[in-house]
């Protein structure tokens, strides 16, 4: 049986984003896995273009409402917020008795500077997110 993961952050466009890419292609068959977001807008271009550095496509992937899953009634066995304020009282009750991690992210939406030292620290955040992933595929 596949162990059911959905990721949370704010807008779903970056952080929850790489979080289910990794899972979904380091996990393999073993885990279902999504993302969603509580103002989900769309996808951040940086990430894009770091994660197909990885092999992951998300140009065409969209941004999801996490209310939209809560309203489904969707059960998950791992309910994973990856920012801070996901960590607010704005997080809805998850159906189930999912178990809850968080893991603290920085917002790449917050990142100053020129394009490539905005770049660079997504990669940063990229390679963060992973050994997260590798570690609790473990």
């Amino acid at each position: 049986m596949k162990t059911k993961v959905l990721f949370v952050c704010v807008h779903n466009s970056a952080r929850s984003q790489m979080a289910e890419a990794f899972l979904k292609k380091l996990g393999g068959d073993h885990f279902e896995v999504e993302s969603a977001g509580f103002a989900p807008t769309k996808i951040n271009p940086l990430v894009v273009e770091v994660m197909k550095e990885e092999g992951i496509d998300l140009s065409e992937k969209k941004t999801q409402s996490v209310f939209s899953l809560v309203k489904a009634q969707k059960f998950y066995g791992y309910v994973i917020t990856v920012c801070n304020r996901a960590k607010e009282t704005e997080c809805p009750i998850f159906p189930g008795s999912p178990i809850r991690l968080h893991w603290d992210l920085e917002n790449p939406e917050d990142y100053t500077g020129t394009h490539e030292e905005k770049l660079n620290k997504v990669r940063e955040l990229k390679n963060q997110i992973k050994e997260l992933i590798v570690d609790f595929i473990k």
